[in-house]
């Protein structure tokens, strides 16, 4: 029978900065075996990591983010203490701990431990391994929100998703592909394989256009598009600004949150654009097309949903690259490349079974 230690290894945001400054690498973070009514224990095999996770590495004070904590949402494991929940003791699981549980109960998908509510945690599916299982949550749920609940994305609609080729982009694809509409995906030209195996009808080698909005109003597509959903996070507010030319009257533009990619002054005023974009009225000479900001919501039904999709090989996720815990730094380095095609994962513990 195992035992479960008093304390653990783990990833822990310790500061404001980038990963390698804000990360430190703890061999005695203490392991939370005093579960409150709904929580379960998990033992992590595998956890993903995040840009929106980075990003608020480097945007928030310690005392906004609540710090120290350990690091990253998503992950997939064995439950060692199901806490008389619907979970039992061995059941293999995936799911998240959102970011306002986190700052409030310190815990994070970097350790070798965590505890979190079971109505955050599915089943793994039976046709996916851990490290796969891992990086679905947040991309999933923010996919699956913004396009089905947002666009409300029907049959034989135009969804045109920038940034076909990251986690996001390539979950938005197949679920609007598995509504039956038509995706027109960005990315670079050597992911242009990758994207229409996700299911994309058209491509865009964004690399090679210069500036998209004006790209687009050049070549506005005969039926202008329904839905654009923005999975890079764009600070440059010019593809929604520009978005007459090419998005339906009644279509709706999703961003997945334009966060600065640096505290430049010129990141900085690209952000005050786009709140401007989003916010000045069209009686005041506001972009006439809707703006929709995705808030990942907390919905465990919509999990549920997803794992039942993938299970039923519907949806698939995507796995870039993995990684040692060890390590967790060089997978960091590897987000903050912009190249990862799928998720970046970091594998916690090697001896479990798959």
């Amino acid at each position: 029978m195992e035992t479960i230690p008093d304390t653990q290894t783990a990833w822990v945001v310790v500061q404001q900065g980038t990963p390698s400054k804000a990360l430190s690498l703890e061999t005695d973070w203490p392991v939370s075996k005093q579960l409150k009514s709904g929580e379960v224990l998990v033992k992590v095999q595998a956890a993903a990591l995040n840009p929106a996770a980075w990003k608020l590495m480097l945007a928030l004070p310690n005392f906004l983010d609540k710090r120290p904590h350990v690091a990253e949402f998503d992950l997939a494991g064995i439950i060692v203490d199901g806490n008389d929940t619907v979970f039992n003791k061995g059941d293999k699981v995936f799911g998240w701990i959102p970011g306002g549980v986190q700052r409030r109960s310190r815990e994070g998908a970097l350790s070798q431990y965590a505890r979190v509510l079971a109505s955050d945690l599915v089943e793994r599916p039976t046709n996916t391994t851990p490290v796969e299982a891992a990086g679905i949550t947040l991309v999933g749920l923010t996919a699956y929100q913004a396009i089905y609940h947002i666009a409300k994305v029907e049959a034989d609609q135009i969804v045109f998703v920038n940034g076909g080729s990251s986690s996001l982009g390539a979950f938005a694809i197949q679920f609007a592909k598995a509504k039956g509409a038509k995706v027109v995906a960005t990315a670079s030209g050597r992911n242009e394989a990758f994207v229409r195996k996700m299911g994309a009808d058209e491509f865009i080698d964004y690399t090679q256009v210069g500036n998209l909005a004006h790209y687009l109003c050049v070549n506005s597509p005969p039926t202008k598009y329904h839905v654009i959903f923005d999975a890079v996070g764009l600070v440059d507010p010019s593809l929604y600004t520009y978005s007459d030319a090419y998005l339906a009257p009644n279509g709706v533009f999703i961003s997945s949150g334009p966060i600065p990619k640096s505290l430049s002054f010129s990141e900085l005023w690209k952000l005050v654009k786009s709140i401007g974009a989003m916010i000045i009225p069209t009686w005041l000479g506001g972009i006439k097309r809707r703006y929709v900001l995705v808030l990942t919501k907390d919905r465990p039904e919509d999990l549920l949903e997803i794992a039942n999709m993938i299970e039923a090989g519907t949806i698939k996720p995507v796995v870039d690259s993995t990684y040692s815990m060890q390590d967790a730094l060089k997978a960091y380095d590897r987000i903050l490349s912009g190249r990862a095609v799928g998720k970046v994962t970091v594998i916690v513990d090697y001896s479990c079974d798959s």
